[in-house]
């Protein structure tokens, strides 16, 4: 970039009235995103003009993306999602954007009619299922409708689609990454699922030494490609151990790559739960209990426990009206699941802890239950 740009300034009357614009490469910095630092002190990821570039140009491509395309844009602008996932494609295609404050119903139905793909987090989904002018006719216009941020159970999948026509569109991506996977535009989208890598992006599944594990087991998910970030600000320990000497970034997800290719998440790393000396995956427990009638919703975690180190535990939000009681759930996974990843207390709350972009944050309910199983 070069150009001139006129300097004002009352306050320093001796500064030059002109002065050259810099030079701009695809290396050099362009933001500095903070984390939002749930288990810690927030990071600053340091993305470049070539991240965000790369990141927007495979999101076009794997999103068709085109001048015709008009975004209804709800989400806020302070997260990776809504202000460069969102923003860059749409200005990288030319599209239009209907740019709301906030995600509230009226006025998303009010703008739906003149958009043709819409971004959200699983809690736009949700919400919107709830509303009666949800259906076909209402969005028989629309091209696409992605989901991010957030994992999406396959249940607000499945409903969706029955109320709409439509298949809901997941990818996987992260603050210091952009997007890594997703999806595919045109083919099969898998409820529980966030696709396949984006172009020019690299995944694998490792163990904790970095050693690529067999294909469908359970690793850690690491990434390379242009979209990956430069480094923590002023974090060079922590960048270090971040990355591998082969220049994968250790996401620290959890996740397994399947015989089709598709990317399954399980969890966070740091949500892993080791009970009794066996590793127990939450996302397998969450999954039955809420496919289970009268569930809307449910978090797992693993809390400190004398005897097995971490106990397994399960917090549910029922439905309304749903008559659920701890033995009544336990009966109905006794089957399901080996004895050793049966939760070992049920809790039912009114709505689970989420941080501004819909995640649960399961670090708040390990620090408020932590001394559940020392009590009992």
């Amino acid at each position: 970039m070069t150009g001139r740009a006129v300097l004002w300034s009352k306050k320093r009357p001796t500064a030059p009235a002109e002065f050259p614009d810099p030079e701009i490469g695809m290396g050099d910095l362009a933001c500095i995103l903070y984390t939002s630092g749930t288990t810690g002190r927030s990071k600053g990821a340091m993305l470049t003009h070539g991240n965000l570039t790369s990141n927007a140009e495979s999101l076009k491509q794997a999103w068709a993306f085109s001048r015709a395309d008009v975004l209804l844009h709800a989400l806020p602008l302070f997260h990776i999602h809504g202000l460069f996932v969102a923003t860059n494609v749409v200005m990288l295609s030319g599209a239009s954007m209907l740019l709301l404050p906030r995600f509230e119903f009226d006025a998303v139905f009010q703008a739906l009619p003149q958009a043709s793909v819409m971004m959200g987090v699983p809690t736009f989904y949700t919400r919107l299922l709830k509303d009666s002018r949800l259906n076909r006719d209402s969005t028989r216009h629309m091209r696409l409708f992605i989901s991010g941020s957030a994992p999406l159970l396959s249940e607000t999948h499945q409903q969706w689609r029955e109320r709409t026509d439509h298949v809901l569109l997941e990818r996987y991506g992260m603050t210091e990454t952009g997007m890594n996977t997703s999806n595919p535009y045109v083919g099969e989208r898998i409820a529980g699922s966030v696709g396949l890598p984006l172009p020019g992006v690299e995944i694998r599944i490792a163990n904790g030494g970095g050693n690529p594990v067999p294909q469908g087991e359970i690793g850690m998910i690491e990434v390379r490609g242009p979209n990956v970030f430069k480094g923590y600000w002023r974090m060079p320990e922590k960048t270090a151990d971040e990355f591998r000497k082969d220049g994968f970034f250790i996401t620290g997800d959890l996740g397994a790559i399947g015989a089709d290719g598709y990317v399954r998440i399980v969890g966070r790393g740091k949500d892993l739960i080791i009970t009794g000396g066996l590793n127990v995956y939450p996302k397998e427990i969450e999954s039955l209990i809420d496919e289970l009638p009268g569930v809307e919703e449910s978090a797992v975690v693993g809390l400190p426990h004398d005897d097995f180190g971490e106990g397994v535990t399960a917090f549910l939000v029922r439905e309304n009206g749903a008559q659920l009681t701890q033995d009544a759930i336990l009966e109905r996974l006794r089957d399901r699941l080996a004895r050793f990843k049966l939760p070992k207390r049920v809790l039912f709350l009114d709505a689970l802890p989420r941080n501004n972009m819909g995640k649960v944050q399961k670090s708040v309910l390990r620090e408020e239950y932590r001394s559940l199983y020392q009590e009992a």
